[in-house]
């Protein structure tokens, strides 16, 4: 017995024949449609990327500034 990964499921889920062409060994015609598709996922890979970082950026300076009213803060008191 043969094993499946979570791929060949994904593509049987989305569409049995692709599937059964794929297990056949037969190469798709629209491989420039399939390289659009990839390069879409690749930069919207890189825009989640980005935001994260951008997102742990802003949780840094938030922090911060925070850090920095705390002090002020305390050195008014004292």
């Amino acid at each position: 017995m043969r094993k499946i990964n979570a791929s060949e499921i994904g593509t049987f889920l989305y569409c049995e024949r692709a599937w059964w062409y794929q297990h056949q060994g037969i190469e798709s015609h629209n491989l420039e449609e399939l390289a659009g598709g990839s390069e879409l996922h690749h930069q919207h890979s890189r825009a989640v990327f980005t935001s994260g970082l951008i997102k742990m950026a802003a949780y840094a300076l938030l922090l911060a500034g925070i850090t920095l009213l705390a002090v002020a803060l305390v050195s008014s008191i004292l």
